[in-house]
């Protein structure tokens, strides 16, 4: 058996933060040392040790897309391992019933086991099929009305703990309040949705909004849609940080209005490669200037990392152990995994290792050291 891992340095617990060590294999078994009253960047040189990111979007990276079925998955999570993602929701595009079962079925291999320098995959959020054809934003048109029975089908084939659907199209409200009983996460998202849709359907059980602001009915005085029902009601909401997809002022209203929204990547295949062609779902996406786009320009998706996410977060003023909680904590807590997105005795040590500009030096998923070299 291995001997224990020891870091040292301004460990973030969720007491606040300790000055001193932290020992783990592949559980945390201690953590040690002085308080700080204050942000360690204030007084202290150290390393930042911080709870390992956790992204509950993620479409692809590394060149692979979690459509193409096969190794695809394996392949992206060791991409987002590299840049501090020790966990994720592999996430499915809009598509026929076909595509999403090898899509599936894939998905549910990589959960079942995961290969040294990966990230751990949890499960999957069904990003469609049942979205509003109006709203399709980036994704393919094959948007259908949900049933119960094909969400218990695509269930038997992978775990799905996050389903994104639009509440107003017909049935949809009614399926909501059966998926909240049943303990499934339901996000209002690609919704051309009411203010008043929003609202009935958090009290239908919806818990959270996707990719809040992109995709869906905007916000206006006189008819506040259903970003006004996410700013007004919501407790969980998910955000694309790459300041691209919402304006930092945009993003500092929601971060006032939303107690727990937390990020998200939306990464595609583009992620981690360089400005060229790569496919996300059916359709052919184009990076250039740090984006992902359409043909028609059309944002499809980022090649954002987590990593990145929290230096966007403390580059708009954020202080560290916030952008920790809104990159990993507050996740965790939504998907109900209290031994995940946090630094304390018996959780799994899952820990990302930062130095003073906020760059990775080390990544451990579950106590295995990630390999750092291909980053």
């Amino acid at each position: 058996m291995n001997a224990p891992t020891q870091l040292h340095g301004n460990v973030l617990t969720p007491q606040g933060w300790i000055q001193g060590n932290m020992v783990f294999d592949q559980r945390i078994r201690a953590i040690d040392g002085r308080p700080l009253r204050r942000e360690p960047r204030v007084i202290d040189e150290g390393d930042y040790i911080l709870p390992g990111f956790i992204d509950l979007h993620v479409h692809g990276g590394g060149g692979r897309d979690v459509m193409e079925g096969g190794d695809a998955v394996q392949v992206l999570s060791r991409l987002h391992a590299r840049h501090g993602t020790t966990s994720l929701l592999a996430t499915t595009m809009t598509a026929p019933l076909e595509e999403l079962e090898v899509a599936l079925r894939a998905i549910a291999d990589a959960c079942g086991s995961r290969q040294p320098g990966q990230a751990r995959v949890l499960g999957v959020h069904l990003e469609g099929p049942y979205i509003n054809p109006g709203k399709l934003g980036a994704q393919p048109d094959f948007a259908i009305e949900a049933s119960l029975e094909q969400v218990d089908y695509l269930n038997s084939l992978a775990p799905l703990k996050l389903i994104t659907i639009a509440p107003e199209v017909d049935g949809h409200l009614k399926l909501v309040c059966k998926l909240a009983h049943r303990g499934m996460k339901v996000q209002i998202g690609h919704t051309a949705g009411s203010y008043d849709d929003g609202v009935a359907a958090l009290a239908h059980g919806a818990s959270g909004f996707t990719h809040l602001f992109n995709a869906m009915s905007g916000f206006h005085h006189r008819a506040p849609g259903m970003v006004g029902a996410a700013l007004a009601h919501a407790t969980y909401a998910e955000l694309i940080p790459d300041l691209l997809h919402v304006h930092p002022g945009a993003i500092r209203s929601a971060l006032r209005a939303i107690p727990r929204l937390f990020c998200v990547t939306d990464s595609t295949a583009a992620a981690g490669m360089p400005d060229g062609d790569y496919a996300l779902g059916r359709q052919v996406v184009h990076k250039c200037a740090g984006g992902v786009r359409l043909d028609d320009g059309t944002l499809a998706g980022s090649v954002l990392t987590m990593d990145q996410a929290l230096r966007n977060l403390i580059a708009l003023g954020m202080d560290v152990a916030e952008a920790s909680l809104r990159t990993s904590t507050y996740a965790a807590d939504y998907l109900g995994l209290s031994d995940r997105g946090r630094l304390a005795t018996g959780c799994h040590a899952d820990v990302v290792v930062l130095d003073r500009h906020f760059a990775i030096k080390a990544v451990y998923v579950e106590g295995e050291e990630i390999d750092l070299a291909d980053a």
